[in-house]
């Protein structure tokens, strides 16, 4: 088999058709020759499903190599580096799902933003490979979501968004390091009463917020909205938002070359010193320092000449 290339990686962008809860590519177009004609990593949007039909090669997740066979199931999360390579010129056959984790997981937990910011963050930190034999749950509901693409039943997006979410949870349960969800009731008084606020934090975290503008969205005195808000999240308000405005710069830093001073502003900080003084607090280590961390591997997209792509 060529040598990888290391030079160039590509971004593939993904659009889920409108109202949808996957984007499915399958059928005899994906019967092929993988990977010998662009032998270099990309990563996509999306998470990515994928299943294997027919066929032998090698799967390069990042820095790990694996032989892949029929029956084979891979798991990648968005900005994930990968390849997949054929045995030989021989033809193989893979199909593929793509889904939106974090818009899944906000609909399936409303209101629950710090278990939704925790969930995706620990469903994304690596790529897997496992088969139909030890994950039939997960096999089924990928051959029932192309299944219900290819046969167009009435009700057949409700079908398959029901099947994405049954594949999020086997891929929540399989998580060890992620507690479930716990009830939001605290101290007898529903977390939705600050939902509002959340939503509108993860929204609008690069302008300058308030907390007496947070209370009045939750309709609540400023007293009681600070009191309320800490039960839940165990932070302040102003403290939260903060937390946010780092998570957001951390993204940025992952997809981008811009200057840690543009950062900072897009994601509502209002002097470079506040930037680094809050990401040390939440992170413990300078912004900088946090982009350069050879254990960080997505750090590495940044190495790289990256063009985008449409996907396919």
């Amino acid at each position: 088999m060529a040598k990888k290339k290391k030079d160039t990686m590509e971004f593939r962008f993904y659009e889920l058709p409108q109202g949808e809860a996957a984007l499915v590519l399958c059928g005899e177009s994906w019967v092929r020759v993988y990977g010998h004609e662009e032998l270099h990593l990309h990563f996509h949007n999306l998470m990515e499903l994928g299943i294997c039909r027919q066929g032998v090669g090698d799967m390069f997740l990042d820095e790990e190599v694996y032989k892949y066979h029929s029956g084979d199931i891979t798991i990648i999360p968005e900005n994930f580096p990968h390849v997949t390579v054929s045995d030989g010129e021989t033809t193989n056959f893979w199909e593929y799902i793509f889904i939106d984790l974090r818009s899944m997981i906000e609909t399936m937990f409303p209101g629950n933003v710090a278990f939704q910011n925790d969930a995706v963050s620990s469903l994304s930190k690596r790529a897997y490979m496992t088969n139909e034999r030890d994950n039939h749950i997960i096999a089924e509901c990928i051959n029932g979501i192309i299944r219900e693409t290819n046969e167009h039943k009435t009700y057949s997006q409700r079908a398959i968004a029901l099947k994405v979410q049954e594949i999020v949870i086997e891929l929540l349960r399989h998580d060890a390091s992620l507690p479930e969800e716990k009830n939001n009731l605290v101290k007898g008084t529903n977390m939705s009463q600050i939902a509002s606020a959340l939503d509108y934090i993860n929204k609008h975290f690069e302008e300058q917020l308030k907390a007496c503008e947070l209370a009045e969205l939750c309709n609540m005195s400023e007293t009681h909205f600070r009191r309320l808000f800490e039960s839940f999240i165990n932070m302040p308000p102003m403290e939260y938002v903060n937390l946010i405005r780092v998570q957001k710069a951390c993204e940025l830093m992952k997809k981008s070359n811009e200057s840690m001073d543009l950062i900072a502003q897009k994601c509502g900080f209002t002097t470079p010193s506040t930037f680094n003084r809050n990401f040390r607090k939440f992170v413990g280590t300078s912004p900088y320092q946090w982009k350069i961390n050879p254990e960080n591997y997505e750090h590495k997209l940044l190495n790289f000449r990256i063009s985008a792509l449409k996907g396919w």
